[in-house]
């Protein structure tokens, strides 16, 4: 009669240990540490068009992801509370651009653009990044200059949807190489293409092209400036933008031409779409 006690005893305790199992496996789920998500693709989108704004219109779907940011800077020391609202303005450009530079950072990586390095950083236990931006390695051009691998693909799904190649005039990361650009080659994501032989219909097709890959274009003339006819497109939401550069963006995304003056945008008209909303469809 031992035996079967022993046996009874013992099925006994597994039970007690499985259901008390059963019992601490919530709490231990409870105690992961659920992190909210910060979508890289919106807060760059809004850090380069708030700041061109005339009033405190919030970039759509950004908000959540700003507010993530702000409160991150803040609690850093490096943006005053007043401006955790949402807004990717001036002011947390600068907050951000003094992150960058405590991590040692400098030049086009500490451009107050939030780059996929350092806004992971700034998410330790606080937030996740998701639909991460890169713009990749530097890679030469046909023609000598340089661009990086995300506008490289850009351009060869341009002239995809062209049926014909572009030649470019200018690449990126080109500071001081042509004193007519004002800064905007400086960094990375801005080329200007050649519309030699082109007619006025050929350089709009271009431009249109440039601009449903995820391209801010516009067809330059001689009248607007100190320069020959070209088409001057700005990769939107390249990291790698120099600070005149993210001004153009901004401005095309509210509908003006990217010069100096601010006038009306003059180009093609196209849904505005980033390379990575592009490749979605």
């Amino acid at each position: 009669m031992k035996l079967p006690s022993r046996a009874a005893a013992l099925a006994v305790a597994v039970l007690i240990g499985s259901a008390a199992g059963v019992c601490r496996a919530p709490a231990a789920q409870a105690a992961v540490k659920v992190l909210p998500n910060v979508d890289m693709e919106a807060t760059v989108k809004a850090a380069q068009i708030d700041p061109r704004r005339a009033d405190s219109t919030l970039t759509p779907g950004a908000r959540d992801s700003v507010l993530l940011v702000e409160q991150a800077l803040r609690d850093r020391g490096l943006l005053d509370a007043q401006w955790v609202d949402g807004y990717f303005g001036t002011t947390t450009i600068a907050a951000y651009a003094k992150y960058q530079k405590s991590l040692g950072y400098t030049g086009l990586d500490a451009n107050g653009l939030p780059g996929r390095t350092s806004l992971t950083g700034l998410g330790t236990d606080r937030f996740k990044v998701t639909r991460v931006i890169t713009p990749g390695p530097r890679v030469p051009t046909d023609e000598g200059f340089v661009v990086n691998a995300r506008t490289q693909g850009m351009l060869a799904e341009a002239e995809r949807l062209l049926g014909h190649g572009l030649v470019l005039e200018q690449g990126s990361y080109n500071p001081g190489g042509d004193p007519t650009s004002a800064g905007t080659h400086d960094g990375g994501g801005v080329v200007d293409i050649s519309v030699q032989g082109m007619t006025s219909a050929a350089r709009t097709a271009a431009a249109r092209a440039l601009r449903r890959v995820g391209f801010a274009a516009w067809v330059r003339s001689p009248a607007q400036g100190d320069w020959p006819w070209h088409i001057h497109a700005v990769a939107l939401s390249d990291t790698d933008l120099s600070s005149q550069a993210q001004h153009q963006a901004g401005d095309y995304y509210l509908g003006l031409n990217g010069l100096s003056g601010r006038g009306p945008d003059d180009g093609p008209k196209v849904t505005i779409r980033t390379w990575e909303e592009y490749q979605r469809l």
